[in-house]
């Protein structure tokens, strides 16, 4: 092999004459010089604090992702150099250790590259426990676990453009969505893995080359709409799902040498394992043993106390047939009765019987699908209590079915299809 030397600042000169001159703009003149001006200005504003190895190729991905905006790039550049400040970045690849919690049950992991030669990452997300997570580390450990990975790809990046001699950048993740259940609709477990996706966002800029969706289930458009409030338009262009088989898909970025065998590729571990466990955590549930008292998992809950000798309903209005009703509580010291009922002519048809739960050791959740429209009954009872209230803490909300336009940019998003076919071919999870 030539030991041949490249020099990274050269290399990025030469990708951004490429990328300008052959882009499909009308005026390539104009938009060179307005992107030229802009780099130029951005350099200017940041020169106090602008680092020796942060070339213009770097320096254009700040812009590209505020489109050009020199005010919003020079505020996101400053906002993320004082990020990597306090968490300290340069030193987390040398210094810091995720706990063993997220090590045998954050999923995912780095298998290789793509025919671009970004480097190639796979998350199970249907495997991936987050309220187990969330309940066994602090948030702070989890930031520092997703920037080691952005960190760990960056040195990637690096070391395979030396090696090749062409500039090579990127991330493309192959989102695994088989084993997905209305589990995953749990609000704050969405809200903490979609800020891990922003903290990717917002200090590697243009890392996220595209997001592979595969074995998309049933609930797609619910979490869709969860997740879209907060998922950039940019990060949105980036994602493309499979209408069909979605080896075909993969294909289209990735040689199959470097797709699991479980995939439709030919990776495998030494063993022959087609998951490829060697590289690829494989997540499952965090066992309980892990757990630790975790108060932030406590405020987007209501409390309220229920007497002695009492019950408590709330209920619930669906309009919507299909709607999904879910729920969590905690209770302080002491168990409580739970139980879900339907609402007709006063009457209570009981859908989930009451049974006494031990939540006051862990978070109970749940939810139903809403086959009929009208009203939903959750029950807290502490009847058979006579000298206890209990104290609970509980969120529930109804969520609606994917409407119109949720659908309409679900199906821009697929490649071949729509969501109509793949939700007939992929009912991957069972409500």
């Amino acid at each position: 092999m030539s030991k041949k030397k490249y020099n990274l600042a050269t290399m990025a000169e030469t990708s951004s004459v490429k990328s300008v001159s052959n882009g499909s703009s009308g005026s390539p003149g104009v938009s060179e010089s307005k992107e030229d001006i802009a780099l130029q200005a951005f350099k200017a504003r940041i020169a106090d604090i602008i680092k020796a190895d942060h070339d213009d190729f770097y320096l254009r991905k700040w812009l590209k992702a505020r489109c050009y905006d020199v005010d919003k790039a020079e505020t996101m550049y400053r906002t993320s150099m004082s990020f990597r400040e306090k968490m300290n970045v340069g030193r987390i690849l040398q210094d810091y250790d995720p706990p063993p919690v997220l090590k045998k049950y954050l999923t995912g992991g780095f298998i290789g590259h793509a025919l671009d030669g970004s480097q190639i990452r796979v998350e199970l997300f249907g495997r991936l426990d987050i309220k187990g997570i969330m309940c066994s580390v602090r948030k702070s450990d989890l930031e520092k676990t997703k920037i080691l990975q952005c960190e760990m790809t960056v040195d990637d990046l690096k070391e395979r453009s030396l090696l090749t001699g062409t500039r090579v950048d990127g991330l493309t993740v192959i989102f695994d969505m088989e084993g997905v259940s209305t589990k995953m609709l749990w609000r704050p477990g969405m809200q903490m893995y979609l800020h891990l996706v922003k903290l990717l966002e917002d200090n590697y800029p243009e890392m996220m080359r595209r997001l592979l969706v595969i074995n998309a289930p049933k609930i797609f458009p619910l979490l869709y709409k969860l997740a879209r409030p907060l998922i950039s338009d940019d990060m949105k262009d980036k994602i493309h799902i499979s209408g069909g088989d979605y080896k075909e898909l993969l294909f289209k970025y990735i040689d199959p040498s470097n797709i699991p065998a479980c995939f439709g590729g030919t990776l495998t571990d030494p063993d022959g394992n087609p998951r490829c466990v060697t590289n690829i955590c494989q997540g499952g549930d965090v066992p309980e043993s892990y757990y630790l008292q975790n108060t932030q998992l406590l405020e987007h809950m209501k409390t309220v106390t229920i007497p002695k000798g009492d019950k408590l309903h709330l209920e619930y209005s669906v309009e919507k047939q299909g709607s999904i009703l879910r729920w969590e509580f905690q209770t302080d010291d002491y168990d409580i009765g739970f139980g879900v009922s339907y609402k007709e002519n006063g009457h209570l048809t009981p859908i989930v019987p009451v049974t006494r739960v031990n939540s006051h050791v862990v978070t109970e959740d749940g939810s139903i699908t809403c086959d009929k429209l009208g009203v939903y009954c959750l029950c807290f009872d502490n009847s058979f209590s006579w000298t206890k209230g209990k104290r609970v803490n509980f969120m529930a909300e109804v969520i609606a079915p994917d409407d119109t336009l949720i659908k309409s940019e679900i199906n821009a998003l697929i490649e071949i299809g729509d969501w109509q076919s793949l939700s007939e071919k992929f009912e991957t999870t069972h409500l």
